[in-house]
């Protein structure tokens, strides 16, 4: 298997196929607006996944389940303004699909017409593979996501490790087997066994991104405000802090303050 990196100046989900197939990691992470973006877009990360979680660090919510697929498609489509290589997935909020195929099929296409958007992100298995069928068939590119899915989080009624039980564990992989067979293209594992995950990126064809999954599966994806430690209060195990920028802005803007209090900003060569 070849570890050579290729240049990709346009990701797609054919991308993300070779990468895999080439032993290529694929890196992935969240963006909810233009500036961000264009930012993470520029570092070179692969995926952008406008997530559901905006519903907690741009909102403050407890949970993903208020955010609308109205504020889904206006975060989305600052995103897409945004970039030019990385491969955008827009989750579809809670509500927007898990009741009738039908209703399924009207948000995503709301997403992909609205937003500019490349592809969707579903959560659950076999209780959704109606929506999920109906839009593929509609050419609509759809991301799996298995495992600890927040959406269901008062189903769970925790944000514990998931599959951790054998009858669990073999539910998964039969779910991602049929997601893979349904025709998704990637597939996120959240929160589960390291040693479960790696089985299921060596089962099935397609991509599999992880977050708290371990080492072995095809990617990872983060929380951009939790890797730039914007968020100083969320610390899972899973979880990476590259910068501490919570410190470094507070600092930046207590400097702030203090000039602007003192009349030391704006001195003169900062004004007309």
């Amino acid at each position: 298997m070849s570890t050579a990196k290729k240049d990709y100046k346009r990701i797609t989900t054919k991308s993300l196929f070779d990468m895999k197939a080439n032993g290529e990691k694929i890196s992935m992470l969240t963006a909810y607006d233009y500036s961000m973006a264009k930012i993470v877009d520029t570092a070179g990360v692969d995926v952008i996944l406008v997530g559901d979680s905006a519903s907690n660090v741009m909102a403050g919510h407890e949970t993903t389940l208020p955010i609308t697929l109205d504020q889904m498609i206006y975060h989305a489509s600052g995103v897409v303004r945004a970039i030019e290589r990385a491969l955008v997935v827009v989750d579809l909020p809670f509500g927007s699909y898990q009741s009738d195929p039908k209703e399924a099929l009207r948000s995503a296409i709301r997403i992909m017409k609205e937003s500019g958007g490349h592809a969707v992100k579903m959560e659950g298995g076999s209780e959704i593979k109606e929506s999920i069928k109906r839009i593929l068939n509609a050419g609509i590119p759809v991301m799996g996501h298995l495992g600890l899915t927040p959406q269901s989080i008062y189903k769970f009624g925790t944000y514990t490790v998931r599959a951790k039980e054998e009858a669990e564990a073999e539910q998964l992989l039969e779910d991602a087997k049929l997601l893979e067979k349904l025709g998704c293209f990637a597939l996120v594992l959240e929160k589960i066994p390291a040693s479960l995950a790696e089985k299921v990126a060596k089962t099935i064809s397609i991509p599999v991104i992880g977050i708290g999954a371990g080492g072995g599966v095809d990617g990872q994806v983060l929380v951009i405000h939790d890797m730039l430690g914007m968020n100083n209060e969320f610390s899972p195990r899973f979880l990476r802090r590259y910068l501490n920028l919570y410190e470094l802005m507070t600092t930046a803007i207590g400097n702030y303050v203090t000039d602007v209090k003192s009349k030391d900003f704006p001195n003169k060569s900062e004004q007309y």
